[in-house]
């Protein structure tokens, strides 16, 4: 019962997208990375269900422009008895005083919504080695009410960036890519060095395929490079695949196509549509079918609104998923 999502982004404008979609993917290898108490609590052979739908009444009264990442996760612990966990990734380089509160305002409101136990987990992506916020309450005339959350602190695993780069836990990519993002923000050069290194290093492990692209996804969003940067990285991939005869060019054209896409796509919503077109490019960069986002960017001359637009697409992928009759 584990979710899928799908993701584009850049670590400088939609830098929650990758995590959104590593999360959904590796949920149960994330929870056993970050979190192994709970991990080991977790009756895994009875699946878990993402419920994105009813977290998002709840994530929407509350954002205010700033981007995060919420995933509201049903499991079944090895008592039998069921739990919802509210995963949030702190994914902005900066610290952020209302992050506590608004972990206590989520929990209170889930389980008033719902009536439902909700246990609240964070994962901290910023690059402040001193903020860890771990609490939130108020109190007054002997009334007290707080919550206290666990916290992974991203950049107290990049001492161990060797022990990362070869641990077989996908997270552990997840990780050491996003704490190299971090490290590399004001030397393109660095950053080359270390996407090519990481990349590779997904292939000499021996991992499975689909594994192997997604997280070459992961790599390639988050470590955005400059456009002489990144041919010299696309020169240097192709050459590693022809010397150790590696079947990069399948995954990397194809991903490389959906970027191209997606660029489209997004330049002829803000021609047509202007910001509310640009509404859209979320909801679109979950989409992993090249085909299906040609046929997007066919339908928005046609299309007479953004809603228009995202019908025209929910129709394709129901017809494409269903096949033929």
């Amino acid at each position: 019962m584990a979710g899928r999502s799908r993701a584009r982004s850049s670590p400088a404008t939609d830098s929650d997208s990758p995590w959104k979609e590593a999360l959904d993917r590796y949920f149960e290898r994330c929870m056993a990375f970050f979190f192994p108490q709970a991990h080991a609590d977790i009756d895994w052979t009875h699946g878990y269900e993402m419920l994105d739908k009813e977290l998002q009444p709840i994530v929407r009264q509350a954002q205010h422009g700033r981007r995060y990442v919420d995933k509201l996760v049903k499991v079944w612990l090895k008592s039998g008895e069921e739990r919802w966990l509210l995963i949030h990734v702190e994914v902005q380089a900066w610290k952020e005083g209302d992050f506590p509160k608004r972990m206590y305002v989520y929990n209170h409101r889930i389980f008033d919504r719902y009536d439902q136990e909700v246990i609240s987990l964070a994962i901290l992506a910023d690059d402040d080695p001193a903020w860890r916020p771990s609490q939130y309450g108020y109190g007054r005339w002997g009334f007290r009410t707080s919550t206290e959350f666990p916290i992974v602190k991203l950049l107290d695993y990049a001492p161990h960036w060797q022990a990362l780069e070869t641990d077989l836990n996908p997270f552990a990519m997840v990780v050491l890519a996003h704490l190299k993002t971090l490290e590399t923000r004001r030397s393109p050069a660095d950053r080359h060095a270390w996407k090519l290194r990481l990349v590779k290093g997904l292939y000499e492990r021996g991992m499975d395929p689909e594994d192997i692209r997604q997280l070459f996804r992961f790599v390639d969003w988050i470590m955005d490079l400059p456009p002489e940067q990144e041919r010299l990285f696309q020169q240097e991939l192709t050459a590693y695949q022809q010397e150790k005869r590696m079947p990069f060019m399948t995954i990397f054209e194809r991903v490389g196509l959906e970027k191209g896409l997606l660029k489209g796509i997004e330049a002829c919503l803000k021609m047509k549509f202007g910001d509310e077109g640009l509404k859209l490019m979320p909801e679109l960069r979950e989409i992993q079918d090249h085909e299906l986002l040609g046929k997007i960017l066919d339908a928005i001359e046609p299309a007479a609104s953004p809603e228009e637009l995202r019908r025209a697409w929910t129709r394709k992928r129901r017809s494409r998923k269903k096949g033929p009759a």
